[in-house]
């Protein structure tokens, strides 16, 4: 049931008359004082459609009143009609830059437009009549904000909150700006002084443990989301922090029972099952991290991150076909997530599965070019299978981001010499010589085509010397 002050914001009987109106298809009279109430109602609720009816039947039956088209304007504003918009404020600028309302509409105007400085030039005007402080000190803040004058911001929001000492939005805007301007010690005795004063302002208490949070004072920080629970026990996002605090300090036991916490009071689950489980991870209990890995899975049939978490678990307790299956679950649903890629590419390398693992080692230098050791295994897996003019392809592709990188040229030098190309392998050795001599024992050892061909080679240079 609605209190009595909520029945009056929802049921106004003049919009009923309004509305009454509208159902028998009928004209009723209304003054203009009245029909302005109406749209405010309508305004005030966001019901934005019959705010357009009740400014058009307004300008039917009061097409010259002033503070009407005021009220049109606001609505106009609301349904993004800039164009419609700008021509009453042109019609109507003459006879109104002294009220208030219509400096409020052009300073919004400009600001949806994009023109903060003359929106900002508009609240300044309507500031003189001393009306609306907090409203308007706000409203020049955000655009100077948006400006990224961080300092006259923090300026007007400070003056805002001066006129509105409950409002949370600016208290949490003032935060903002001294983070943004670096002035971490201002913060602080902004955010003291003011718990001072307002000890049970949950958005205060927030910004107290966020602010140690970022400064990584987790134990501080604890304590500020803890008082926020005891305003608020429900504070999903502050639950979520603390857990997060408990984790950063190693705190597992903790961090699960926090999150056990949250759990009750959030609908979204999987993500905090995932935590959970990864806790239980840090503990070295690999099957109830499972247990609550795979609850969060039954949450979110695609969480794909729980999926690369789960095919690392199966592999730590032994069940490597449970790992590759997962493995293969999480790249089936997220593609282009390279650690999937790896992760296939690994079990198959490790299960000697060698041609399963070439599409995955493709992507992973598709999606990680920069990545020196992703070309290397690449090439490995290649010879391993005999492929050597497609090793021989990979690598020149390679060497166009890792020119300098000795063991792409002894890759190739092998790739060569097993195809019987002696001179661009011996072209491709001298080259991987050059960049790392020191590495040529390991790469004998590696690859013997390597040693054979270079000792022939050196027996027929040393036969045309003789």
């Amino acid at each position: 049931m609605h209190t009595n002050m909520e029945e009056e914001f929802f049921e106004n009987e003049l919009a009923k008359r309004f509305e009454e109106m509208l159902d028998n298809n009928d004209e009723y009279y209304f003054d203009s004082e009245e029909l302005e109430e109406i749209i405010i109602h309508y305004l005030e609720l966001g019901d934005i459609e019959f705010a357009e009816l009740a400014s058009q039947y307004a300008m039917l039956l009061h097409p010259n009143s002033t503070e009407l088209k005021i009220k049109v304007l606001e609505v106009l504003l609301e349904l993004e009609k800039y164009t419609d918009a700008k021509k009453i404020i042109d019609e109507i600028k003459p006879s109104s830059m002294e009220n208030l309302d219509f400096l409020i509409c052009c300073a919004k105007y400009y600001s949806l437009l994009g023109n903060p400085k003359r929106s900002i030039k508009y609240c300044k005007k309507a500031l003189k009549y001393n009306e609306e402080e907090a409203f308007l000190h706000n409203f020049i803040a955000d655009e100077y904000f948006n400006l990224e004058e961080y300092t006259l911001a923090l300026e007007h929001y400070r003056e805002a909150l001066n006129r509105d000492l409950y409002d949370d939005y600016i208290v949490e805007h003032i935060m903002n700006c001294y983070t943004l301007l670096d002035q971490q010690k201002d913060a602080l005795i902004f955010l003291n002084s003011y718990l001072d004063k307002f000890p049970y302002s949950e958005i205060a208490w927030i910004e107290y443990g966020n602010y140690f949070f970022n400064k990584k004072d987790y134990e501080e920080a604890i304590v500020g989301y803890d008082y926020v629970l005891a305003i608020n026990q429900n504070a999903i996002s502050v639950l979520s922090n603390k857990g997060s605090c408990y984790e950063y300090l190693d705190k597992w036991e903790e961090a699960i029972d926090t999150y056990k916490e949250l759990l009750q009071v959030d609908n979204s689950q999987s993500y905090t099952l995932y935590k959970i489980g990864m806790c239980y991870k840090k503990l070295k209990q690999p099957n109830t991290a499972i247990y609550y890995i795979q609850e969060a899975l039954k949450e979110a049939p695609q969480f794909y991150i729980g999926m690369l978490q789960l095919s690392n678990l199966y592999e730590e307790i032994g069940q490597m076909d449970k790992a590759l299956q997962f493995a293969e679950e999480g790249a089936y649903y997220d593609c282009y997530n390279v650690d999937f890629h790896k992760r296939l590419a690994y079990l198959y390398i490790n299960d000697n599965k060698f041609s399963e693992v070439l599409p995955h080692l493709a992507k992973m230098t598709e999606y990680e070019p920069d990545e020196f050791y992703n070309w290397y295994i690449y090439a490995e897996v290649l010879m391993i299978l005999g492929e050597y003019e497609k090793t021989i392809e990979t690598l020149n592709s390679a060497k166009k981001m890792h020119e300098n990188k000795s063991e792409i040229y002894y890759q190739l030098s092998n790739a060569y010499f097993h195809l019987n190309d002696t001179i661009r392998g011996n072209e491709a050795l001298e080259k991987a010589l050059k960049l790392n001599a020191e590495l040529l024992s390991h790469m004998e050892k590696k690859y013997p085509f390597i040693k054979k061909n270079k000792n022939e080679t050196e027996k027929k240079r040393n036969r045309k010397t003789q």
